[in-house]
């Protein structure tokens, strides 16, 4: 089991940025997929962003591209997503996740989930 630990929402103005981080033990986040997600008050949990286990493929949801940028630091062991430009429909609590053992993006299932930590973008 890998146990992990969302950090760094908050409220913020629209235009304005959030990093959030991933952090995670009991295993080494480079050799999974993680994905980050977040749920909109009403609304059902989507898909925000993916890194995958080797670093070779990212992915976005439509309504994030341009702005939002997923990242690792093997040395913490903690993924990031660095949100820019946020925008009201951006609110929500943001979840990340570990795949599978080596799957990439697109074919894992997500068995770990973190706590999440809630963003709120408003004047």
């Amino acid at each position: 089991q890998t146990q992990l630990v969302e950090s760094g929402g908050g409220l913020v103005q629209p235009g304005g940025s959030l990093r959030l981080s991933c952090a995670a033990s009991g295993s080494a986040l480079r050799y999974y997929p993680i994905g980050w997600f977040r749920q909109a008050p009403g609304k059902e949990r989507e898909g925000v962003s993916c890194l995958s286990s080797n670093g070779y493929s990212t992915n976005y949801a439509d309504s994030v591209k341009g702005r939002f940028t997923i990242s690792r630091d093997n040395a913490k062991n903690t993924v990031y997503l660095q949100m820019n430009s946020l925008k009201p429909e951006d609110t929500g609590v943001y979840y990340c996740a570990r795949g599978r053992f080596g799957s990439g993006c697109s074919d894992t299932t997500y068995l770990d989930w973190g706590q999440g930590t809630q963003v709120i973008v408003s004047s």
